[in-house]
């Protein structure tokens, strides 16, 4: 899957990280190659810089890259923290992480196995604030975020912070799968309209899906469908005078093909959405492939910049924000159909 350039980069890339980086072992290779060992690595790669004595060990580590060993390794975890889960942790953004674990980690990942790119660069502003706005499918792990965030802080030198679902931060699945406090730390903000709006206010650069959950639950049969775009982005840019940059993506609907939604189960475990597809017998097996997804070409599309500019004093502020969104949401539908090639 990630052939012999990738590994040359990495090894580029951490010569010039400051201080002792962390280094690829023969373990972590075979980790990048074997599905179910992308969930090692994210550990492994936190356990370098951060103690975390609630995390995974090395037995419980073998036990993933078997059929089934992972429902032992959680049993194993489980009896030696004396029957409770992982502590949870509040983390803070640390921009020195995101770095060491964009160069260390998605680098190869982004460029060789989702081969993403990032086209009408030219659209940007020169620097932030900002809340980016994309398109989101693929119904699994974020990938098409995380990619994104990748190329934009190759091709810009900004710090991107991908405004996530609380699931991500609080999910009894996510706490176990990875460290509790790791998707703050790389600088996850919770889709929460109060920690929205403070990172809006504090000038931050903002990764943020209109569609909301609609759109990676949204599944197979309707994958380049963009639903109904969410008004709070809309509101606090003008609040705040913060442009929106929109962004098509395409190829994330390959991410995790076929699938489709079962609503009434996803609600049952509390998840935003619970894929089905022929994916999920392997998954049955390995649980630990919960944050891998097919392989993809990931291509993302800079449209031009959406200034502020709305009178949201005004009696009819509240329709004309509503109206400004869905008309966002109908150009960049246009400009989906168009890369695709319909009419």
């Amino acid at each position: 899957m990630i052939n012999q350039h990738s590994e040359n980069l990495l090894k580029t890339q951490l010569e010039k990280l400051p201080g002792e980086g962390y280094i690829f072992s023969w373990f972590d290779w075979f980790c990048l190659w074997y599905p179910p060992g992308w969930l090692i690595l994210f550990n492994r790669h936190w356990q370098h810089y951060h103690t975390d004595p609630d995390g995974w060990n090395w037995l419980e580590y073998g036990l993933f890259l078997i059929p089934g060993g992972f429902y032992l390794a959680l049993l194993s975890r489980w009896l030696r923290l004396g029957f409770r889960s992982p502590r949870k942790e509040v983390g803070e953004f640390d921009p020195k992480y995101q770095q060491a674990f964009r160069s260390e980690v998605l680098s190869p990942i982004v460029k060789y196995y989702f081969r993403g790119e990032l086209q009408q660069v030219e659209n940007s502003p020169p620097t932030g604030p900002l809340i980016v706005a994309m398109n989101h499918a693929g119904m699994c792990f974020p990938w098409d975020f995380l990619t994104l965030g990748y190329l934009l802080s190759e091709a810009k030198g900004w710090v991107v912070q991908p405004v996530a679902s609380p699931v991500l931060f609080e999910h009894p699945w996510v706490i176990w799968w990875l460290p509790p406090k790791w998707s703050q730390v790389l600088g996850g903000v919770r889709a929460e309209f109060n920690d929205f709006e403070s990172a809006i206010a504090q000038g931050k650069i903002l990764l943020y899906a209109p569609e909301g959950i609609r759109g990676p639950a949204k599944g197979w049969r309707k994958r380049y469908q963009l639903e109904k775009f969410d008004v709070s982005f809309m509101k606090l840019s003008d609040r705040y005078h913060i442009p929106i940059l929109p962004v098509v993506c395409i190829g994330s609907e390959f991410l995790h093909p076929w699938a489709v939604n079962f609503t009434k189960l996803q609600q049952l475990v509390k998840l935003p959405f619970l894929p089905f597809s022929p994916l999920m017998l392997v998954l049955l097996l390995f649980p630990s492939m919960g944050i891998w997804a097919m392989r993809t070409r990931l291509r993302y599309f800079i449209q031009p910049l959406e200034p502020a500019g709305l009178d949201t004093d005004s009696n009819k502020g509240r329709a004309v924000v509503y109206q400004q969104a869905q008309k966002l949401r109908e150009k960049l539908q246009l400009q989906i159909n168009q890369f695709l090639g319909k009419s």
